[in-house]
């Protein structure tokens, strides 16, 4: 049996989308200064790093992440390869990925994690609205990708977000698929259970793992 860690570590250098908080850590209690332990703070927005995305992100009074049902995070996956020339997934692409309820998109975006402090990348590889109707007419259940949206970062609405979270496929995005070759895995991922706020996200420590 073989573990990946899929999940990209998070520190101040690591990369945020857009207009997302930074990241924040500091050492609130320290044994060099002669503390009896150490104790660091971390200040972060719910969708930093690898993190899942919940309905209530874009469609007010929807699931919120403690709603998410745990029995989709953990299962069999399947991680399809998608060619380094292709910027948008769009209808043919989604054709001709494999059927599956738990899909994870291993794209040109994996490379990017490799020169994180070169900080966020606008022109990631995104799923097409079209495309994500295609995967859920199929009776996908979770989507993934190995950036930190699904969306085109200069979409003007965020339909591809509402066709996956309408119909509740709950969204995995900031995954790290360098090491990972195309097949089939279980997945385990589980986000921090948040309990206040809008309940739109949170970070989540993914890893998949092999039958050998």
């Amino acid at each position: 049996m073989r573990i990946y860690d899929v999940s990209v570590p998070i520190s101040r250098e690591t990369p945020v989308y857009e207009g997302d908080p930074p990241v924040e850590v500091s050492l609130k209690m320290s044994m060099a200064d002669g503390e009896f332990a150490n104790v660091s703070q971390i200040c972060l927005g719910v969708h930093t790093g690898t993190h899942v995305d919940a309905p209530n992100h874009f469609i007010e009074g929807t699931k919120k992440v403690v709603d998410l049902d745990l029995s989709v995070l953990i299962g069999p996956c399947t991680v399809a390869e998608v060619a380094d020339d292709v910027m948008a997934i769009d209808e043919e692409t989604a054709e001709s990925l494999p059927e599956a309820e738990r899909l994870l998109l291993k794209t040109r975006n994996s490379a990017f994690w490799g020169d994180a402090q070169g900080g966020f990348r606008k022109d990631f590889t995104y799923i097409e609205p079209a495309a994500a109707r295609i995967l859920v007419d199929r009776g996908i259940k979770l989507i993934g990708i190995d950036y930190l949206s699904v969306e085109a970062f200069d979409a003007e609405t965020p339909d591809t977000h509402i066709v996956f979270l309408e119909k509740e496929v709950i969204i995995l995005e900031g995954l790290d698929l360098r090491e990972v070759p195309a097949g089939e895995y279980e997945l385990i991922c589980l986000p921090l259970k948040f309990a206040d706020g809008a309940g739109d996200g949170a970070p989540a420590r993914t890893v998949l793992r092999t039958e050998r």
